[in-house]
């Protein structure tokens, strides 16, 4: 996923069409000059719909379509003829779209399944044709019914990444390096501070055809809450995640200071992600021997933790494994369809 074409947050302004008007038709022929009211019911508005699509990754292709309209639905006629409806605009967006109020902030919805719809603005009704008044009392109503008023809106689209796996980390700590490693997903890689500037996400294979899928987020720093760094913003694409993988480099001074650090700027940003499960993993171990590693074990934090290395592939087996039952633990993982990231 190039950083160019990465969009998460999108602004637009949504009218839905308008309800066609009835018909005020009477009926007029050959051999019924004084034929009785026929005008037909007017069509209903478009709808504005927001519809799942799991093929999308981002909200880019929404990024300079700031204005979306239904079209109106058209007025009745004579025989009692039925406007046509207007012609629904459906937005496609990834999964994980939250869409909020754009006045007042309001949660409206969020979309979670592939082909789930919503619809955001509702087309207004098609007024009823003057048939439908005609009475004993009043068999020649001249009247019929407009049809009701679009409905305007203004939005905001904002994208939480939805994955099994987040990755949780400082710059620098391997995040990029492990996703390339246990995926196909190709994430910039360098060695310097904030490589990563937008979410990658990678598909991990596992035994017997089962995969799931990691997130790899822009490191955070201590005080990224205040807007340090590169702040909180991307941490919003692992709050959707069932597990947290927080990766800190064997060569730090003290891992657990590094991990409890990580874990409060999460619950600065949002404190019902303490609830999630979480694994550490001892990135770079292969500076290390056996003799280090358990030296180091026992002033680990008390977390599921493994020592691992993308460079020569050092307990990447065992962290796969690890992340498997977890997410077994926690929620099965359904197969996912081979998609090429």
């Amino acid at each position: 996923m190039a950083g160019s074409n990465f969009v998460d947050y999108v602004k637009i302004y949504c009218r839905s069409g308008k309800g066609g008007a009835g018909s005020a038709h009477f009926r007029r022929e050959k051999f019924a000059p004084m034929g009785g009211p026929d005008g037909g019911d007017g069509g209903r508005g478009g709808h504005v719909i927001v519809k799942g699509n799991r093929n999308l990754w981002t909200l880019i292709h929404l990024k300079y379509q700031r204005h979306v309209f239904a079209t109106d639905g058209k007025s009745g006629s004579r025989s009692r003829s039925t406007g046509a409806d207007g012609i629904d605009n459906i937005i496609e967006v990834p999964l994980g779209t939250v869409v909020r109020d754009a006045n007042t902030g309001e949660f409206l919805f969020e979309i979670t399944a592939d082909g789930e719809q919503v619809i955001l603005a509702p087309g207004g009704r098609g007024g009823l044709g003057n048939w439908n008044f005609k009475t004993a009392t009043m068999q020649a109503p001249r009247f019929a019914q407009p049809g009701e008023p679009c409905t305007e809106l203004e939005i905001i689209m904002e994208l939480k990444i939805l994955a099994d796996v987040g990755l949780v980390g400082f710059p620098n700590a391997g995040k990029s390096t492990l996703l390339s490693v246990v995926s196909a997903a190709k994430p910039e890689i360098a060695d310097y501070a904030f490589t990563t500037l937008v979410p990658n996400l990678g598909i991990v294979r596992y035994h017997d055809n089962q995969s799931f899928v990691m997130a790899d987020i822009p490191g955070i720093i201590e005080g990224a809450h205040l807007g340090k760094g590169l702040g909180i913003r991307f941490l919003r694409h692992i709050e959707r995640n069932s597990i947290l993988l927080f990766m800190i480099p064997a060569e730090s001074k003290d891992i657990k200071k590094d991990y409890q650090i990580l874990l409060n700027e999460l619950k600065e940003f949002n404190p019902e992600m303490l609830d999630k499960r979480r694994i550490l993993a001892i990135t770079k171990s292969d500076m290390l021997d056996e003799e280090l590693m358990l030296e180091i074990e026992p002033t680990l934090p008390d977390v599921p933790c493994v020592f691992i290395s993308s460079i020569n592939g050092y307990g990447i087996s065992t962290l796969k494994d690890m992340l498997w039952r977890e997410l077994q633990a926690s929620n099965p993982v359904e197969p996912q369809q081979d998609i090429e990231l």
